[in-house]
């Protein structure tokens, strides 16, 4: 078991305190390891009053919901799946920069109706520190559901959260982020489901190949870029191991393959943003 330092024991106080006085809450929880330490502070917090809530979408790559569940079951905590339908929605499928505020409208609206069923106050996401910082429209739909951040709140930051994660051997304290796949669609191109699949079956090819980390990025021409982490990248540039993830990439649909020579990047496709076009939605 990890010792935390006085300072970390210090947050972590902090954020049972928080939740507790929520009284019951819903957690926004995808299994990662943000909304796995709130979910253990809520379940230590409030016992019964807390729910974790799993949106369930063509999104969601595949084995995290199995992931999740198992993980729930771990910190003893009431797991309910909730069925999301952002491609129903038209600014989700135009894919603009604005993506995630569609889909997290989606994903707050319907798990606010959850907690009004299940008679809860609060719905909480696993926002950090280090969140507020990075371009994420889906903060704003968060503001304007009211949805609660206790690990912002309590200035916890990406390592706290693991740090906390590992001092309660919760098995996901070092699982990689894990963004929904339609993140991985370049801005401009549409989402759709034969795309989310294209990206989630390639991610996982390459996964079994030896690279945990890995981001297939679907861009203008249907072409695959595909990052891994820097020092991989001569690994999976060696012809056999080209040829083959090239092979079936284009077998899943893709018409061409690039190897991202710079690496795996959170968020890569922000990088061709205008800064005041990330501003601007920032603010919104």
């Amino acid at each position: 078991m990890t010792t935390l330092s006085q300072e970390l024991v210090a947050k972590r106080d902090r954020l049972l305190a928080l939740v507790s006085s929520y009284e019951s809450c819903a957690i926004a929880y995808s299994g990662g390891v943000d909304s796995a330490v709130v979910a253990k502070a809520a379940r230590l917090a409030l016992g019964d009053n807390a729910v974790a809530v799993t949106g369930v979408s063509a999104s969601l790559a595949d084995g995290e919901l199995d992931q999740a569940a198992s993980l729930a079951a771990q910190i003893g905590i009431r797991h309910e799946r909730l069925k999301t339908d952002e491609l129903s929605s038209p600014g989700y499928v135009a894919n603009a920069p604005d993506r995630c505020f569609h889909c997290k409208t989606e994903l707050y609206t319907q798990l606010a109706a959850v907690a009004r069923r299940l008679g809860l106050r609060e719905v909480a996401s696993g926002t950090n520190v280090d969140d507020l910082g990075d371009y994420r429209p889906g903060l704003a739909a968060a503001a304007a559901n009211g949805v609660r951040q206790p690990l912002a709140d309590c200035g916890i930051t990406k390592s706290d959260v693991r740090a906390i994660a590992a001092s309660w051997e919760l098995p996901v304290a070092n699982k990689p982020a894990s963004p929904c796949l339609s993140s991985r669609i370049a801005y401009g191109q549409s989402v759709s489901p034969e795309r989310l699949r294209m990206i989630d079956r390639a991610e996982q090819f390459i996964r079994a190949l030896g690279f945990p980390i890995c981001r297939v990025r679907f861009r203008a021409g249907e072409i695959a870029s595909v990052e891994v982490p820097r020092e991989l990248v001569p690994r999976l540039a060696e012809p056999q191991m080209h040829d083959s993830v090239c092979s079936e990439l284009l077998r899943l649909g893709f018409h061409a393959m690039e190897i991202d020579r710079l690496g795996f990047r959170s968020g890569s496709l922000n990088e061709s943003l205008p800064l005041h076009e990330i501003q601007s939605i920032s603010k919104a």
